[in-house]
């Protein structure tokens, strides 16, 4: 059977789709300027000069505001009091109006590769309902795979921007301390029974353990086993630590935006349930993980009046699993309100200026509205990275753990048991590929690779891929909430709105 089989034909198609259809069609592009999102334009100097009663005679260069003294351009500036009456004008947003703000490119990457992942991985799923993929590679998991990175990495890259400026000593000590907060919790979580938090770490630590120990004495070569247990909880830790204080900023941003909108819809008391509903919902997810309160509750305990739980233990996996996907769906559903919430900061800015006394320059009034605007993207990616990368992890855990939709196994699924019989029995002597025959067919080429699929394969069953996924995509459904709680009591406490 072929190695790739459809799935080359899916991604190959996909390729064409992105290379045809993605400068002209944009889901990113989209959620920017056909929502209705509304930007605010600064007071021009006439506008200003007119309102503070500045004649224009006391403008030195009436002609030419932007003149040149020594080969620099200067700016025409004065004075105004921060009281002034402005009123700004609001225009809607289109494309010329993004594609020149920062980050704009790096977002509509990060949501348009994103989308592409989600139709392959659909893809994939409806393609193995009638033909499973018992000995092909499954290409999705790739693709998933490298929307993570890149979701990972533009956090970083937002990040790292706090360490560079001479400004952002505040943010700077934000990160850090939170950072070394997430490690310290990340390590009470790791040595917590698992009877209570079911990461499944432990099964993966010991499967991976056994299957390694057999497939190295296939090879005549001598382990002593794994790392150890605690090494690579430290480590697992350390990069719990490292995505949590990527995931500070985003997390305080958004609780900014949600603290916002609920002001607005104070009036709107089932706006205002939506909201909190879907803020909660992380929460809501990381319980599913604790099996007092969420697995045992529903798969073994029996209510009266009933003969049977009320969910079977494959049921419950896939309940857990759709709750995810349909809590990010929803979030995203809601990213205009949020945008817009944040758009309108620019107004609530001049707002809060009018209440103070002194005077204010014209051109650090028209960069603090302006200012607004254009780091919007950066905004939108702090919104939607996090979301990703819930979605993604979530993805990758019901493939590579085997899991399904629907609550029922597939019947080629091998037991636990199954699996490890058939590592100590049937593993690949890897010998055969240091045979020094100068020639060999394709099909002998394509069989030895097989051979190695299946070996390594051998080596990652199931449920090393449960208890890794599983942790990630608990520990990414964690920081979410924790990350915005966070910044809501900071907002209930701080602000000026």
């Amino acid at each position: 059977m072929a190695l790739l089989g459809a799935q080359l034909v899916i991604t190959l198609i996909m390729i064409s789709v992105i290379q045809k259809l993605g400068p002209h069609y944009s889901l990113a592009r989209w959620l920017l300027c056909s929502t209705g999102l509304i930007r605010y334009l600064y007071p021009t100097d006439s506008e200003l000069r007119e309102l503070a009663n500045i004649p224009k005679e006391k403008s030195k260069n009436r002609k030419n505001p932007k003149a040149q003294t020594n080969g620099k351009t200067t700016v025409d500036t004065f004075h105004i009091p921060r009281s002034l009456d402005i009123k700004l004008d609001s225009i809607k947003i289109t494309r010329q109006d993004v594609i020149h703000i920062r980050y704009y490119t790096e977002y509509q990457w990060l949501v348009d590769f994103s989308v592409y992942a989600a139709v392959i991985y659909g893809a994939t799923e409806l393609y193995q309902v009638w033909f499973p993929l018992k000995n092909e590679i499954n290409l999705s998991m790739v693709w998933c795979f490298l929307v993570i990175l890149f979701a990972i990495k533009l956090l970083l890259g937002l990040t790292v921007q706090y360490f560079k400026g001479e400004e952002s000593i505040g943010e700077r000590s934000t990160c850090i301390v939170m950072g070394f907060i997430y490690l310290l919790i990340s390590m009470m979580v790791l040595i917590v029974d698992e009877k209570t938090l079911e990461i499944g770490l432990e099964d993966a630590y010991d499967s991976f353990n056994k299957s390694a120990s057999v497939f190295l004495e296939k090879q005549g070569l001598s382990s002593t086993g794994p790392a150890s247990k605690i090494v690579l909880k430290f480590f697992m830790a350390v990069w719990c630590g490292l995505l949590g204080a990527l995931f500070t900023f985003p997390g305080i941003r958004l609780a900014k935006m949600h603290w916002v909108l609920l002001k607005y819809f104070q009036d709107n008391k089932l706006k205002q349930l939506l909201l909190n509903f879907t803020f909660a919902l992380p929460f809501i997810l990381v319980i599913f993980w604790i099996k007092p309160v969420s697995r045992d509750y529903l798969t073994d305990r029996i209510f009266s009046g009933r003969s049977e739980p009320l969910m079977t233990k494959d049921a419950f996996d896939s309940f857990r699993l759709l709750a995810i996907v349909a809590t990010m769906c929803l979030k995203l559903v809601l990213m205009p309100w949020y945008l817009q919430a944040y758009l309108d900061m620019a107004f609530h800015r001049l707002e809060n200026q009018k209440k103070e006394a002194g005077r204010i320059t014209n051109t650090e009034l028209q960069k603090q509205i302006a200012a607004v605007f254009y780091y919007l993207c950066v905004v939108t990616l702090q919104y939607v990275a996090p979301i990703v990368l819930c979605s993604f992890f979530t993805l990758m855990y019901k493939t590579l753990g085997e899991y399904q939709w629907t609550g029922e196994l597939l019947k080629y699924q091998p037991s636990d048991n199954d699996t490890m019989v058939a590592t100590e029995k049937s593993l690949p002597n890897m010998e055969i590929f240091g045979s020094s025959e100068d020639s060999k067919s394709i099909s002998d080429t394509a069989a030895e690779f097989h051979l190695t699929l299946e070996s390594l394969k051998s080596v990652f069953p199931k449920t090393v891929f449960r208890g890794l996924f599983g942790f990630a995509t608990w520990w990414c459904c964690f920081l979410y909430f924790a990350t915005t709680s966070f910044g809501l009591i900071y907002q209930s406490y701080f602000s000026n709105f």
